[in-house]
């Protein structure tokens, strides 16, 4: 295992771009840890609708960075006093959705400094019943990285104006509002540190060892890194997209994850798809889009086409039924 010091990078699309880069281009046998923290930015999920997600007058007012990353699940407020975790490694076939795997030398650090967390629900950090990290996980061609906020001294006040959380995710936990649900970890510190030390603690704890062992990023590599960081996390079509006309839009929230359908119908006929949602999976729901194309809108259309492909690869754990049901909600 070897640490990855991007020397305390607070512009996330350069961050990104690293994690990406040492998934797809360092030794494929080898796993890498990474920490990274940001100013003000709201990172929203592969799959997610950007413009559903952000209060983009706050967002453009204060000067708050959006990005798209590579991995699905929900959009997530982070500034500097936030501190993420990202694990860079092979994928073994068992690993995706394993969040429990990936969590618990996290977990095992904070109880060692007093704060009593545990893995809750299918992606969270908590401490009592308040969420301090969400994880989220992306594979492809045999590697995985699954990476965490760690929400140690965030401006709280500022994740709910930043964002425009789901009723559905808010009714589902039985709250009002996303700031009853979050806290930081620096209030349930045994004893209280500043960012730095409590990295510090966390990298010793993994790595089981004072002496880090850590990689350097070579000069063609820092050309690759900005390549990608250009190319993609700062790039306006991916972390916005393009927003496409519908007159279908349902929506539903399920035990894996929200699911958006939003379809254009002409004549009977589907001629425009997209999909959002907050669900981990490994495919590219572009392609799920792309055969819906043509097709004729009816529930049994679209039940024989949901029989072809492989909903695990493009919905996680989402059924069958789960996801035939929302393409025929009563339209909003």
């Amino acid at each position: 295992m070897i640490y990855i010091d991007n020397e305390d990078c607070l512009d996330q699309s350069r961050n990104f771009a690293m994690e990406e880069f040492a998934l797809r281009h360092l030794d494929a046998d080898e796993t890498y840890v990474m920490f990274y923290r940001m100013y003000p930015t709201v990172i929203v999920g592969k799959n997610q609708n950007t413009l559903a997600e952000i209060n983009h007058a706050y967002v453009k007012e204060h000067d708050v960075a959006v990005l798209r990353r590579l991995s699905g699940g929900g959009a997530v407020y982070n500034d500097e006093g936030n501190i993420s975790f990202s694990i860079i490694t092979k994928d073994d076939g068992e690993s995706f959705n394993n969040f429990e795997r990936f969590t618990k030398p996290v977990i095992e650090a904070l109880k060692s400094l007093g704060v009593d967390a545990k893995l809750s629900g299918r992606n969270d950090i908590e401490v009592a019943g308040k969420k301090i990290s969400g994880n989220a996980q992306f594979a492809t061609k045999g590697r995985l990285y699954s990476h965490g906020t760690l929400m140690f001294d965030v401006q709280l006040e500022n994740v709910e104006k930043a964002l425009h959380v789901n009723p559905l995710k808010l009714q589902a936990k039985g709250i009002k509002s996303v700031r009853a649900r979050v806290t930081n970890i620096r209030e349930h510190l045994r004893q209280d540190m500043d960012i730095e030390s409590f990295k510090h603690v966390l990298l010793e704890s993994i790595f089981q060892t004072k002496n880090i062992p850590t990689y350097t990023f070579t000069e063609q590599n820092l050309a690759k890194i900005k390549e990608i960081q250009q190319e993609r996390y700062q790039n306006w079509d991916w972390n916005y997209g393009k927003s496409p006309k519908f007159n279908v839009k349902n929506e539903c929230k399920f035990p894996a994850g929200v699911i958006e359908v939003r379809l254009q119908v002409e004549k009977g006929r589907i001629v425009s798809a997209k999909i959002f949602g907050d669900f981990f999976a490994t495919g590219d729901i572009a392609e799920v889009e792309k055969q819906l194309l043509g097709m004729p809108y009816t529930q049994e259309k679209i039940a024989e086409f949901l029989c072809t492909i492989d909903i695990a690869k493009y919905f996680g754990k989402i059924t069958k039924a789960e996801l035939e049901s929302v393409f025929f909600l009563e339209n909003s």
